[in-house]
């Protein structure tokens, strides 16, 4: 029997495929599959192999929750990559500006906030 293990996490944002774009340059992920969504809204799964986000949609101008504050809320979405300073030029090149880097037992890791003040943390352990 395998151990479970995280397949995705879903997320709602103001433009799917602006946040799906931005996913897929930063962290070499590629569109799994795109289409409508909940309540005819339009999701786009954007990852790799095993596991990806969901960024979803109704349309219409929503408004980001006071994240760490709204129980339910999402915190922040956490990113393992293997090189983590070509991670945070392609954070910078893109426009986001990484902050809260840390050395911690086992690895290192930063934060930014992208698109709809979506906060995600990338990690290396090597």
């Amino acid at each position: 029997m395998t151990a479970a293990f995280l397949e995705h996490v879903n997320v709602t944002v103001t433009d799917p495929p602006l946040v799906a774009q931005l996913l897929c340059k930063i962290f070499d992920w590629k569109i799994r599959w795109q289409g409508e969504g909940l309540g005819g809204g339009y999701s786009i799964h954007v990852g790799n192999d095993t596991s990806y986000v969901v960024v979803y949609s109704q349309g219409g101008k929503m408004k980001a929750p006071d994240r760490y504050r709204t129980p339910g809320g999402l915190n922040h979405i956490g990113v393992v990559v293997e090189d983590i300073m070509t991670t945070e030029q392609k954070v910078r090149d893109a426009g986001y500006a990484p902050y809260s880097f840390g050395d911690y037992d086992p690895g290192r890791r930063f934060y930014f906030d992208g698109p709809d003040q979506i906060e995600i943390e990338v990690v290396s352990y090597t």
